[in-house]
């Protein structure tokens, strides 16, 4: 049996953006995600930080020479997919998607202003 530090999942996104600290804003105002963690490199460059959104941990660094950017897509399951969608956008997000009723619920999609993809979900 594999012995997974608490507060930890099997399998956790890691993102290399540049300016992480923004990206750590960003998703404090969206998604009221909590930093768990920053570990600086030095004044301005990340090198490991980590915050929680509804107990999913996203694990981010910033980008740098010899670790270059990696964005991804994210799913997130939220209480209302409108309004998050509506603050996402007000911190600097790119419309993928309108908010619209699908079979699995009301889901909308954005690009974060660090390139990664957002699906923002209110569950059925």
């Amino acid at each position: 049996m594999i012995n997974i530090p608490s507060g930890y999942q099997t399998v956790m996104p890691y993102l290399i953006v540049k300016n992480a600290a923004k990206f750590s804003a960003f998703t404090q105002k969206v998604f009221s995600a909590e930093e768990k963690m920053r570990h600086m490199r030095d004044e301005k460059i990340i090198m490991h930080a980590e915050v929680i959104i509804g107990g999913s941990t996203i694990m981010f660094a910033d980008a740098t020479e010899q670790f270059t950017e990696r964005t991804t897509g994210l799913f997130v399951y939220v209480e209302n997919a409108d309004e998050t969608f509506k603050k996402a956008l007000d911190e600097g997000a790119t419309s993928l998607m309108l908010p619209a009723d699908q079979s699995y619920g009301r889901s909308s999609g954005v690009e974060d202003p660090f390139g990664n993809t957002w699906w923002i979900t209110t569950p059925l």
